[in-house]
């Protein structure tokens, strides 16, 4: 499961630790403009005994490919080799606009992020020639001539620590499979994996080295495990609400990635008269909008045997890991939740 961005930490590293004892696998700590992810990773690694300690995800753009390196051998040392760093592109409002950096080559920058990284855990030489980063940096790339080609100098407690690309576009998609250890999809509908992804997943497992092994695929999704009717229904309002956010508001007409993914499921229709009515800034409309069978499908709402059914759709989909939210009114029946889901995927 994730945590928020704001909130009471004490509380929130005293809860996380009840989930830990339910059976929670892995926390991921969000960081857009918020505070940053790796200090309340540290934390988190110096309280917990078994969590995977995931980055969800580390803007690109807001570190070096070396630093992010760097950041993450550290806290698989902490932590004794329980760090996934999950890195993404974010876009172009936050890295332009909170960091001021250019938002150019998402896709060409996580490969060569990937390479780097890499060759840091194996402590190798950074002589590294790529088109967005070198290694070292020379004086016909603007720098002074006097950089040395340098390796980490601590000993990783692993080679290789498992990454993780968040992505939906067909390009992104294929080099998370050609590159990454796991890939993250947001939305993600299990009857419509070959429809929206199949082409570029099978081109880039195509390029994938062996040693990676196969590929994870971890999705975000909420989660409600009751009888209780109108709790379900509030559950599924509340997930067609985030749909609207993403499908309608997150990006202009034609550059919306969220709304080209609702389109790849089939929802041509729909996904139109959602962005309209959210660009209209009627919200509301747009959350009702969205298809019932949508939030159904890329949700774990609803009675033990749907939801048993919708966990049995996601594994047949390859998906290997649920970064669920829990929606319970209160946090013993979320910690409760984790632990139905546990049994049922056990």
């Amino acid at each position: 499961m994730g945590i928020n961005y704001a909130g009471d930490f004490s509380e929130t590293i005293d809860n996380l630790l009840q989930f830990e004892a339910a059976g929670l696998d892995r926390v991921a700590v969000p960081e857009a403009y918020s505070f940053d992810a790796v200090s309340q990773l540290g934390y988190i690694a110096a309280k917990s005994s078994r969590l995977e300690l995931a980055t969800g995800i580390l803007p690109m753009f807001s570190r070096t490919p070396t630093n992010v390196a760097m950041t993450a051998a550290g806290l698989d040392y902490i932590s004794g080799g329980r760090m996934v760093l999950g890195i993404g592109a974010s876009g172009p409002q936050v890295i332009e606009g909170f960091h001021g950096v250019k938002y150019d080559a998402p896709l060409g920058r996580a490969r060569e992020y990937a390479d780097i990284c890499r060759m840091v855990w194996r402590r190798e030489p950074l002589n590294y020639d790529g088109k967005y980063y070198k290694l070292p940096l020379t004086k016909e790339d603007g720098g002074t001539g006097l950089g040395k080609a340098l390796k980490l100098i601590n000993h990783p407690v692993r080679q290789r620590i498992p990454m993780a690309l968040a992505a939906i576009g067909p390009k992104n998609v294929a080099l998370a499979a050609e590159k990454f250890e796991e890939w993250q999809p947001i939305f993600f509908h299990p009857d419509h994996v070959d429809a929206a992804f199949g082409e570029s997943l099978r081109a880039g497992t195509a390029k994938r080295d062996p040693e990676l092994g196969p590929l994870q695929i971890s999705v975000t999704t909420a989660l409600l495990i009751s009888e209780d009717e109108a709790a379900l229904a509030n559950a599924r309002v509340a997930v067609s609400h985030n749909v609207a956010l993403y499908v309608g508001g997150m990006g202009a007409r034609g550059k919306n990635f969220y709304n080209d993914l609702a389109v790849r499921y089939g929802y041509v229709d729909e996904a139109k008269t959602i962005q309209d009515l959210y660009l209209d800034g009627k919200k509301v409309e747009a959350a009702a909008a969205v298809p019932d069978d949508l939030v159904r499908q890329i949700s774990l709402i609803g009675t033990p045997a749907e939801v048993k059914d919708r966990v049995q759709a996601f594994s047949d989909g390859g998906v290997t890991m649920v970064l669920a939210s829990p929606m319970a009114p209160d946090h013993e029946g979320n910690v409760k939740q984790i632990g139905l889901l546990k049994e049922m995927i056990a």
